[in-house]
């Protein structure tokens, strides 16, 4: 009887050092040579054990004279080593048969390790060693240690770095004069970078400022610029209706209304930027513009008369906000603004079910709301527009990465809302024009990196009558002083807000501070109402609790950070922050941005508890010293780095591994001028370039 065939064999399982290599992305060689060191170690020298000074790491090579186990405090291995000098103890805390073996008497041990006086006088505690002979070389270069884990020994890593070095696809793709001179080419510069010569200036190597750092800062950030130009002129190739006002139109009767409504005209910032959107809207191609302005500065204002242009032109407008109180304030004002003159408006979010919900997809489809606000329900599967002109996003940083790109593509291709656009009314084709805003302002440097592909457009003027907030900073040791403050504010007809922590890690402990500190104000204040906010209540509890503080029936609101962005209380002239160390720069500053909204004087107070990390403390100077959210932006930039700062963590994927926003901008200047060159006239050197260093990387740039 015939044997069955055997199966054919799987692939080979993966040893646990390729297993741990695959987890920190380490597959190509290509991977591995760019995977560079962290700091060097300088094993090219020997000196004598005599000549080593308590406190410094060095280099010793001896005769092994004692090995033993001590088990008195507790099981260590005690070695004592000596050369023509002297001799030096080693101690082991943990150690292996196999290291007894390699420090057995006679043996000649090269050992490297910080030397410090112990109870048996001068030691080394774990240090680095192996067995040598008389003839085994020094390296010729200084030691690299690589970022790893427990499961990649440093040798291991060595030698799959060194062996996959002379692979990795390191040619020059730029042509001659594209790089700025006096730096080496790529591969010099990345061999430079894992076997530095001995003598090599250590400070400049590891601060990243030798040329071999600022020719791969260089590429990595040409890359990124040439990402950002095909992304624009891939957008410039797509179609979107052009939205016109008509002369006498809705544009028209809201900006002759604006004075009534706002107590004053829009600024000479708002009306620069609503001619730069204005113009935008009136292409035939898509609009992507980001409107910056620091809180209170009225981009809602402008988005309302974008919104009035499509609107005007016979389109729809989207209006989506990260969450239900942000959206709702938009909603109420822009009510009161559109809804006389008779434009109908839907509202949008995740608690608004039922037969409500179904009315408002129904007016969305059919086209009757010409304006849909709320949260990212706007984008839902079930949510088809009839003829949608232009999406307006609010703080479009908040939302995580894979919800931009989601929104992006749902704009881009009408793929969830395309029934109402293939018809005969002629919006086939055609894509809407996308505002982004933000109340925090873009530093330069992140401009022109992460931003290169959107215009941008910034309100640097505050509406008049604001009076500057002034900003103090207590430990909780004064919180008695804060209490009585408020006690007079209240007195006074004020109204004031006290923001908890909300820290993932300990929701319910937070809520329950949230909780205790509502009571213990609410004691404090026995004839004022006091409410609490907090994420965990229902929409509707929490827009009850809002109408309550916003026309001032409630003095005092106790809220976790669902507060931080779009309520707007102008009698609010008080605001403490507790624990205000937990808080990021630009949490704080958008918080802070609550008060301030009137003409009455306003303090904020930040609380924050002992002992300061380096970083807490550079938060809290900043907010002390400065109230302009675009010095803000750069010191809370320089604090957390790119990735934090534009919410590029929420996608486990910082976008840029080398370059460094706050030092390179010569190198950025010179990159941005060198991928128009590029483009234009070697697009295919241009393409290699991106898919080199960013690969995939490229969609997280679109967000």
């Amino acid at each position: 009887m015939p044997q069955a065939a055997a199966p054919p064999a799987g692939p080979k399982p993966l040893s646990a050092p390729a297993r741990a290599l695959a987890r920190l992305g380490l597959v190509r060689d290509i991977d591995l040579a760019l995977h560079l060191p962290l700091r060097y170690e300088d094993e090219t020298r020997l000196a004598p054990i005599a000549t080593l000074h308590d406190g410094v790491t060095g280099q010793v090579q001896g005769t092994v004279l004692e090995c033993r186990v001590e088990t008195r405090a507790r099981r260590q291995l005690l070695v004592r080593i000596a050369d023509d000098s002297g001799e030096l103890m080693l101690r082991l805390l943990h150690f292996y048969p196999s290291m007894q073996k390699t420090l057995a008497p006679g043996a000649l041990v090269r050992v490297r390790g910080e030397l410090r006086a112990g109870f048996f006088g001068r030691e080394m505690v774990h240090p680095e060693f192996r067995a040598v002979t008389p003839e085994t070389p020094l390296p010729a270069g200084l030691t690299p240690v690589y970022p790893s884990t427990a499961q990649l020994p440093q040798a291991y890593l060595r030698k799959v770095i060194a062996s996959a070095l002379p692979r990795a696809p390191l040619d020059e793709l730029l042509p001659g004069g594209s790089v700025p001179a006096g730096l080496p080419s790529l591969r010099e510069a990345v061999t430079f970078l894992h076997h530095p010569p001995p003598g090599t200036d250590l400070d400049a190597l590891e601060g990243h400022r030798h040329p071999a750092w600022q020719r791969l800062k260089f590429d990595e950030l040409l890359a990124q610029q040439l990402a950002q130009a095909q992304a624009r002129a891939e957008r410039a190739r797509l179609r979107a209706p052009p939205l016109r006002a008509r002369p006498g139109g809705l544009v028209e009767r809201l900006v002759a209304g604006l004075p009534q409504l706002l107590g004053g005209p829009l600024t000479g910032a708002q009306q620069r930027v609503v001619a730069e959107i204005a113009a935008d809207l009136a292409r035939p191609t898509p609009m992507h513009r980001l409107l910056q302005g620091d809180v209170g500065s009225g981009k809602t204002v402008v988005a309302a008369l974008a919104a009035a242009a499509a609107i005007d032109a016979g389109w729809q407008c989207a209006l989506m906000a990260p969450t239900e109180i942000l959206a709702e304030q938009h909603f109420r004002k822009l009510v009161q603004w559109l809804q006389p003159q008779g434009i109908a408006i839907a509202w949008l979010t995740g608690s608004r079910k039922g037969r409500e919900r179904r009315e408002m997809l129904a007016a969305v489809a059919d086209g009757r709301a010409g304006l849909v606000v709320g949260t990212h329900a706007v984008i839902q599967r079930d949510v088809a527009f009839a003829r949608l002109g232009l999406a307006v996003v609010d703080e479009q940083h908040r939302f995580g990465v894979a919800q931009r790109l989601a929104l992006r593509e749902k704009l881009a291709n009408g793929e969830e809302g395309k029934e109402g656009r293939e018809g005969d009314d002629g919006t086939q084709g055609l894509e809407p024009h996308l505002l982004m805003m933000s109340a925090t302002p873009i530093p330069r440097t992140l401009a022109m990196s992460h931003y290169a592909d959107l215009d941008l457009s910034t309100i640097d003027e505050l509406p008049p009558g604001r009076t500057p907030i002034v900003t103090k900073v207590f430990e909780d040791g004064r919180r008695a002083q804060v209490l009585a403050r408020i006690r007079d504010e209240v007195a006074q007809g004020k109204q004031v807000y006290w923001v908890c922590p909300l820290v993932e890690e300990s929701e319910h402990v937070d809520l329950q501070n949230a909780t205790a500190t509502h009571a213990e104000l609410s004691a404090l204040l026995p004839g004022a109402m006091v409410g609490l906010l907090h994420g965990r209540m229902a929409a509707a509890e929490k827009a009850a609790v809002m109408k309550l503080f916003t026309d001032g029936t409630m003095k005092l609101l106790v809220a976790t950070t669902v507060i931080e962005v779009g309520v707007d209380v102008p009698n609010a002239s008080l605001m403490v922050i507790e624990h205000a160390e937990r808080f990021g720069l630009a949490q704080l500053h958008q918080l802070r941005g609550r008060v301030g909204r009137g003409a009455v004087a306003s303090v904020c107070v930040l609380l924050y508890t002992a002992p300061l990390s380096p970083t807490g403390k550079a938060r809290l100077k900043a907010m002390a010293e400065t109230t302009d959210g675009f010095e803000i932006a750069r010191r809370d930039l320089e604090i957390r780095g790119p990735g934090e700062f534009m919410g590029a963590r929420q996608s486990g994927d910082a976008l840029l591994r080398f370059a460094d926003l706050a030092e390179d901008e010569p190198l950025l200047l010179h990159a941005r001028a060198t991928a128009a060159r590029l483009l234009s006239a070697q697009p295919s050197v241009a393409q290699r370039q991106v898919d080199r260093w960013l690969g995939a990387k490229t969609e997280f740039l679109k967000a």
